[in-house]
């Protein structure tokens, strides 16, 4: 029986130490123990951070063992084509939406070997906002076969900023997802 379970929620920023990239990469050292405590490897789906989760996670040595691949899909296009997500999906809901975050995370998993994935899509600036979603929103989809997770966050600053704080979010996710003994 499949145990799915999708949530969502508005969260913080992140702390200014795990911004840091000391603090990402010690984010990306707690994610690589818990995937190879588990015989795991991950892919991410990157918008917004353009590949940044998949550099922070390949800066460790030793990554090969848990980190199957990284996908950029930064637009429409690759993400119906990379990922197979439905373009009505894009239609209805646009790029940055809970929706399609979540077929991110799950088009990663199918398009690859691994068990866990996580997916970012987001607006960060410094244009590109609207009313609805305003610069700095940020949708995240973590999935595993048993888990789906999705999450929308909105963070303040610059472009640099709000990326920076997208992938410790991301990152803080796969840690949380990873614990899970679904």
């Amino acid at each position: 029986m499949k145990n799915s379970t999708t949530w969502h929620s508005e969260q913080p920023g992140e702390s200014a130490e795990s911004l840091q990239d000391t603090g990402l990469r010690h984010l990306a050292a707690a994610v690589g123990a818990a995937a190879q405590e588990r015989g795991w490897h991950l892919v991410t789906a990157e918008s917004c951070t353009g590949g940044w989760i998949a550099k922070v996670i390949t800066d460790l040595p030793g990554s090969s063992r848990w980190f199957e691949r990284g996908l950029v899909t930064y637009s429409n296009e690759a993400k119906e084509t990379l990922l197979k997500v439905d373009p009505g999906l894009i239609e209805t809901h646009g790029a940055v939406s809970l929706p399609v975050a979540m077929a991110m995370a799950l088009g990663a998993l199918k398009q690859s070997r691994a068990q866990a994935a996580v997916a970012v899509t987001g607006i960060a600036g410094p244009g590109g906002g609207s009313t609805d979603k305003p610069v700095g929103t940020v949708c995240f989809g973590w999935a595993t076969r048993q888990i789906h997770w999705a999450d929308r966050a909105h963070f303040q600053g610059d472009r640099e900023t709000v990326r920076r704080q997208s992938v410790a979010r991301a990152l803080r996710g796969l840690e949380w997802l990873l614990g899970r003994r679904a």
